[in-house]
């Protein structure tokens, strides 16, 4: 069973400046509510925690039960295996940190129903955050770094326009973030729902940027300019805990409105908890025959 990461947010220090030079803003659009499915009458959240609480008073997930969702290697490049436990459904229904089963277990359903058999497996893939993240990198960041390699290898020549999503986590129960890298343009897209930029993460940065060069040396693609990180605007979370959320939500939007260039990220903050707790509670956690929108 892998090793839950929690998602405890990292302070930042008030009035830090960052230098614009290394941090470029996306003016572009808005985007638009992805999901015609998010509910917008008032009192939706109460409704959806009353079903929620019932859901989980008749599963035996809450008496010791292990639910295994097993993922084929199109989700991550290798097969997976996720053990969602009664810790995990806690995490939700008692709107607590995010860990990596939740996580990955959110990605897979994002697979299973917004992507598989489409065209939309050729532009967006996923990278296993139990296998990125600061921890790891700082113990051994050749290791990590060959392990991007090796799921940029997965996927294909990625001469065309495709996005890598990797969800980051800044370790020991940190901080969650979402860089989506497009190997072809030789762009970075980093979207975090807390202040500041890449720079509070330099040795991820350099990771993910030897990364692609290497990938694109073994594939011999010249590399014709520096890589570009860009910095998306996005909604900012107003408590501790919701990181997990908003990097589910980030990713959900752009996979739905099938976006390589990222514009602004603008929706309703408490929609997006609201959102990822029904997908994960009816779809994921428990039996599938519940259903949260009746």
């Amino acid at each position: 069973m892998l090793k839950k990461a929690a998602g405890k947010d990292i302070p930042t220090k008030s009035g830090t400046k960052t230098n614009p030079k290394s941090q470029k803003e996306v003016p572009g659009q808005m985007l638009d509510k992805a999901s015609k499915e998010i509910p917008t009458t008032s009192g939706t959240k109460s409704q959806i925690m009353m079903r929620l609480e019932k859901m989980v008073e008749e599963s035996d997930i809450m008496h010791g039960a292990i639910r295994s969702v097993d993922m084929d290697e199109g989700v991550f490049g290798i097969a997976h295996s996720e053990l969602i436990a009664k810790e995990d459904m806690q995490q939700l229904f008692e709107h607590e940190e995010l860990g990596i089963a939740v996580i990955h277990t959110y990605i897979w359903y994002m697979y299973d129903t917004l992507m598989r058999g489409t065209e939309l497996c050729n532009r967006f893939n996923f990278i296993a955050a139990s296998r990125i993240n600061t921890t790891f990198i700082t113990k051994n960041p050749t290791s990590v770094m060959n392990e991007l390699v090796d799921r940029f290898m997965v996927a294909g020549d990625n001469t065309t326009p495709s996005l890598y999503f990797l969800t980051f986590n800044s370790g020991n129960g940190g901080h969650w973030l979402l860089v989506a890298m497009d190997l072809s343009r030789l762009m970075v897209y980093y979207l975090d729902s807390l202040p500041g930029n890449w720079s509070k993460y330099p040795s991820m940065k350099k990771t993910v940027d030897a990364a692609i060069l290497k990938f694109r040396s073994k594939k011999n693609y010249r590399n014709r300019k520096d890589i570009t990180w860009v910095r998306v605007q996005c909604p900012q979370q107003n408590n501790s805990i919701d990181c997990g959320f908003f990097v589910l939500r980030f990713m959900r939007d752009i996979i739905a409105l099938n976006r390589i260039d990222i514009p602004k990220m603008v929706w309703n903050n408490n929609l997006g908890f609201i959102l990822i707790l029904s997908d994960i509670s009816s779809n994921l956690l428990l039996n599938h025959e519940y259903v949260l929108f009746s």
